[in-house]
This record gives C-alpha cells, sequence and structure tokens, in this order.
C-alpha cells in the first residue's frame, strides 16, 4: 500500500519541484543579492521563494506529513524524533553554483519512511532536466520535451577508465587523493547533487563525498541512485546513510557507487 501511496505522489510532487524552479529563475534573472547564514553558508531570496513553494505545495498534498526543509532547519531532535514518515527537502540546493550562474544548481524534494528515502526528485531549474524514482516503481531521467526513460547504474567496464564525479565547489585533497588510489580514471566536477544523478544514470562510476555535507543535500539524489541499483555508503560503516536519527544533521563522510564488485571504501585515504 505505501508503495502505491508514494507513486500517487511522485507527480505532483514532480510539479511542485518545477513550480520552485520557476521561482528560482525568476530571480535569477534579477541582480540578486546574497546573505550569509550563521555557518557563513549563502543565501538568496531564490531558496527561500523556492521553500516557501515547496513547503506549501506539500502540506496541501499531505497535511498530515511534517516537512524539514533546509531553511527550517531548526526543529529540535525532540519533535524530529517522533517521525516516521517525512518530507526532506533541500529548495535550492548549490546555492554557490547560483551565485556563480553556471546553471549546476537543483530542487531536491525527498520522502523519508522509517529513516530511509523511498522517493526523490532532483530537478534542474536551469535546463528543465529532472531525475525522479520511487522505491519498488523505478527511477527516470526526464527532459523538457522528450518523456521520462528509465535509469540504471553501469557495470565497471575492464578496458575503460574508472569515471569519477567530484565536487565543484567542494573538492579538496581527500577526492584527489581518493582518485589517485584507484589508479586510470577520469574526473569530471559538477555542482549539487547532479553528481549522484550522473551515478545513477551510468555516466560516472564513483563519487566519493570526503567532506561535511547535510541530510538534505543527499536524501533526494540516494533516493534515486539506490532505486538505479546504486549505493550510498558511509565511509566508516559501509552502510547506507539513514536519516533522521539523531540530534546533528550532517551526514557522515560517504562514497556513492554503481557496481558493487569493487571494494570502493578501500581508495578512500585514512588519516594516520
Amino acid at each position: 500500500m505505501m508503495r502505491d501511496e508514494w507513486v500517487a505522489w511522485l507527480e505532483p510532487v514532480r510539479a511542485l519541484a518545477a513550480e520552485a524552479g520557476a521561482r528560482i529563475l525568476e530571480i535569477y534573472a534579477t541582480a540578486f543579492g546574497v546573505t550569509a547564514k550563521e555557518d557563513n553558508s549563502p543565501l538568496t531570496a531564490a531558496d527561500l521563494a523556492a521553500h516557501h513553494t515547496i513547503l506549501a505545495g506539500l502540506r496541501r498534498l499531505t497535511p498530515d506529513v511534517p516537512v524539514l526543509s533546509e531553511e527550517s532547519a531548526t526543529l529540535p531532535f525532540t519533535e524530529r524524533s517522533r517521525w516516521r514518515r517525512y518530507w526532506l527537502v533541500d529548495p535550492l540546493d548549490g546555492t554557490k553554483e547560483f551565485v556563480q550562474r553556471n546553471g549546476q544548481f537543483t530542487v531536491n524534494i525527498a520522502l523519508i519512511e522509517a529513516h530511509e528515502p523511498v522517493l526523490g526528485v532532483v530537478r534542474v531549474p536551469v535546463t528543465g532536466l529532472c531525475y525522479f524514482a520511487t522505491r519498488g516503481y523505478g527511477a527516470f531521467r526526464e527532459e523538457p520535451g522528450h518523456p521520462p526513460r528509465s535509469i540504471r547504474v553501469k557495470s565497471l567496464q575492464t578496458d575503460e577508465p574508472v569515471r569519477v564525479v567530484g565536487s565543484r565547489s567542494h573538492g579538496g585533497p581527500g577526492l584527489q587523493k581518493f582518485a589517485a588510489a584507484l589508479g586510470a580514471h577520469e574526473m569530471v566536477t559538477i555542482g549539487s547533487s547532479l553528481k549522484f544523478c550522473q551515478v545513477a544514470e551510468g555516466t560516472a562510476d564513483v563519487y566519493p563525498r570526503l567532506g561535511p555535507t547535510s541530510e538534505w543535500d543527499t536524501a533526494a539524489a540516494q533516493a534515486i541512485v539506490e532505486t538505479a541499483g546504486g549505493r550510498v555508503v558511509s565511509v566508516e560503516t559501509g552502510e547506507p546513510l539513514r536519516y533522521n536519527t539523531r540530534e546533528s544533521l550532517l551526514n557522515p563522510y560517504f562514497v556513492v557507487y554503481g557496481d558493487a564488485s569493487r571494494d570502493w571504501l578501500a581508495y578512500v585515504p585514512r588519516e594516520g
């Protein structure tokens, strides 16, 4: 029954992501200002416009399901810990990319059930490209003017270099050490949750994230990767990322990969 419910919600959530993307583009076309949040990360009117659009839409769609958004993340764990089901939202993932006007930012909406992401929508406002998935139903990529097509992670090819995707704004020495340990590889850097989506659709093999992220950064894209046959695992435990299990909303460092025949965690640089 839950799967039927998730599938029924997928289309209205995709429409909501498109609506939020339209609000973002309205501001993207202006000489917008940038302020800093308490953690010094950038904040724009586009983040807030998308947040309010998504919050209102989800409350109409599922009035009894709570929403946790990056722009409303001050809810205490004593309240959040009672949630078995909730929406987890990053209204504008890749604000740095938005400020740099490179187009590599997304709208991310995920449904969490029992600490696991089971539905995910990732939309690119500038191009209209949308990735979406529901557990038990499938993972898809949709481009404007074309019907959605099913996506699947790709098996490693022995005669090809490993395709590594990394963060455009948050690379760091850990990524370089990981890639060097792989041997022959190709490196592509891109912003926001698009890195996950490249693994999900088979245009990249692995995405190591050896730096801080928050739960709203990863949930929607994790649902897409896992539904497409890949994994998103903690570098410490090798287990999938889980959500809303503690006070902190920071993720552990993690690796996203498609083909499980290789021990990707063996390439993670260790301290000491």
